[in-house]
């Protein structure tokens, strides 16, 4: 099938996701191959499990059970998808050793001290799966906004042919655009960035050498400095107590005047409040969100109305394509599962990433 055809071409490419290096080892915790292992999952649907089951006959998928029966059955399960977890089911779970998270961003999770405290149990995510989609997503609200769309859809849905509906439009190619956050989202972006001749700059956590298609990196403590030179800037961080808020009214003060935001990150990231006074006062020429806080965005947020905004309902990373990225990762960590080996894309709990 076409989904699973792809996988050698996505795991070959390992460095879009966060894999452990070296020779497969035996992974702390996980029960041996030769014993059954039970996943609880609602993601999966009857395709999926007889596929799952023929290529690992050791593992068994349950699926359609309530809360309250998963609760009572608590104890006869391996692993289990990230969402159905309660902080009373991880109680009544001693065997847990493994949770699958079916998105990048954790941080939903990091609240539950039973899956966040038990080292027995390994948390692992869909890093790498979504970038590609989302890149994309940034940049179709990237170029409706730079190139004025609205204003000639508006006259195409009047029959209307006029060559002076948009203003101002702008191209993107000889700007900046900044990068806040290099995982495997940030660097479909850069990427992507670099094929419309923009110069790159982006942030990173841990110094090191630049790939090819970024001109500039830096740490956290060149963000101000980079923000400075920006014409666009994409947030691609996920969501930690030390992200939280980082765009604020005062970080907003240091951007280079007439710089689009994209967020397709996490709202909280973005004090709304400072947003919306920098989008009025001009600080910044327009903004691209998929992500908001609150979330949904409330009725009466003046985001809505503004014409130099671009919402989208946290809808960026959704494709086809992103679902057959998902799919190749979880097949490849339960078959990694059920030999007894390290996952792939395990998540740094601490570190909430």
């Amino acid at each position: 099938m076409r989904r699973f055809s792809i996988a050698s071409l996505f795991l070959a490419a390992l460095p879009l996701v966060a894999c452990s290096s070296g020779p497969e080892t035996a992974a702390e915790g996980t029960p041996p191959p030769t014993q059954e292992l039970v996943y609880w999952t609602s993601a999966l649907d009857e395709a999926e499990v007889a596929e799952l089951a023929e290529a690992t006959p050791s593992v068994r998928f349950v699926t359609g059970l309530a809360p309250e029966d998963a609760l009572e059955r608590a104890a006869e399960f391996h692993g289990a998808d990230a969402h159905l977890l309660s902080e009373e089911f991880l109680a009544a779970a001693p065997n847990l050793r493994w949770v699958q998270s079916w998105s990048a961003g954790v941080d939903r999770y990091l609240g539950l001290e039973g899956l966040m405290a038990n080292g027995d149990i390994t948390f692992t995510n869909m890093k790498g799966a979504h970038g590609p989609v989302i890149a994309e997503h940034v940049f179709a609200m990237l170029l409706y906004l730079r190139r004025d769309l609205g204003a000639y859809r508006d006259a195409q849905r009047e029959a209307r042919w006029d060559r002076r509906a948009g203003e101002g439009q702008t191209a993107l190619a000889e700007t900046t655009l900044v990068v806040v956050g290099m995982g495997g989202i940030g660097r479909e972006i850069a990427k992507r960035g670099h094929g419309f001749d923009m110069e790159v700059l982006a942030t990173v956590r841990t110094a090191r050498e630049a790939p090819e298609y970024v001109d500039e990196l830096g740490t956290a403590a060149d963000l101000d400095r980079f923000l400075a030179r920006a014409d666009v800037i994409a947030i691609a961080l996920p969501l930690t107590d030390e992200t939280r808020g980082l765009f604020d009214a005062e970080r907003f003060a240091k951007i280079k005047p007439g710089a689009v935001l994209i967020n397709i990150a996490r709202g909280p990231i973005v004090d709304s409040d400072a947003l919306v006074a920098a989008l009025e006062s001009g600080q910044l020429a327009g903004a691209c969100l998929d992500v908001t806080a609150p979330e949904p965005l409330p009725a009466d947020s003046p985001l809505w109305a503004m014409e130099n905004v671009v919402i989208t309902p946290h809808v960026a990373g959704t494709a086809e394509l992103t679902g057959e990225r998902r799919w190749t990762l979880f097949r490849e960590n339960v078959e990694r599962w059920s030999r007894g080996v390290e996952l792939v894309n395990v998540v740094d709990k601490q570190a909430g990433y």
